[in-house]
């Protein structure tokens, strides 16, 4: 028990001091068979790898193209569902947080990008501009109804899971073939 223990402590502490990317290849390079799926897996959930890291990791390691992209669009979807349930609470948290009535200037830019680009664009850069996790709290927080947040975060999840894992086929491929 306290080796497992100490090995998650250890594998925290090298998060936060390491570059989060290198940190996510060494644990999946010292993972194998289904245990290596089941990391990709979590390693998408986490905000900063998310799939746009996991994917191309994952792939480039000899993991099965499928099943890479099954495990990290899961591993990122997942809590996506959570954030929106747990929504009333997060709002209620982030009300309470709030000291004055009066919207911060970064609020207000966010509600004008909000304005302009609406769910449909938040949900499809939000794997590169914001995160999703953040994206969905985000658009319930300016009043998106839970189930187009859920379907759109779901839609742009999973093209863009299409998206990098052909590109990490074909990049992988193209890297084989000059060396």
């Amino acid at each position: 028990m306290s080796f497992a223990v100490a090995s998650f402590e250890t594998l925290g502490q090298s998060l936060f001091t390491q570059n989060p990317e290198l940190w996510a290849r060494e644990v999946l390079a010292d993972a194998d068979g289904l245990g290596r799926y089941g990391l990709i897996f979590l390693l998408a959930a986490i905000p900063l790898l998310e799939i746009l890291v996991v994917i191309p990791l994952g792939v480039g390691l000899g993991s099965a193209p499928i099943a890479v992209a099954i495990a990290a669009f899961l591993g990122n979807v997942l809590p996506i569902y959570g954030i929106i349930a747990a929504h009333e609470r997060i709002e209620a948290y982030l009300g309470r947080r709030r000291d004055s009535t009066e919207p911060s200037k970064r609020r207000q830019r966010a509600k004008e990008l909000w304005d302009t680009y609406g769910l449909p664009g938040l949900a499809v850069a939000s794997p590169i501009v914001t995160g999703v996790h953040l994206a969905a709290v985000f658009a319930l927080g300016l009043g998106s109804n839970r189930r187009a947040t859920a379907l759109w975060m779901t839609a742009s999840i999973a093209a863009w899971t299409v998206v990098i894992t052909v590109a990490s086929v074909f990049a992988l491929s193209a890297i084989q073939s000059i060396i």
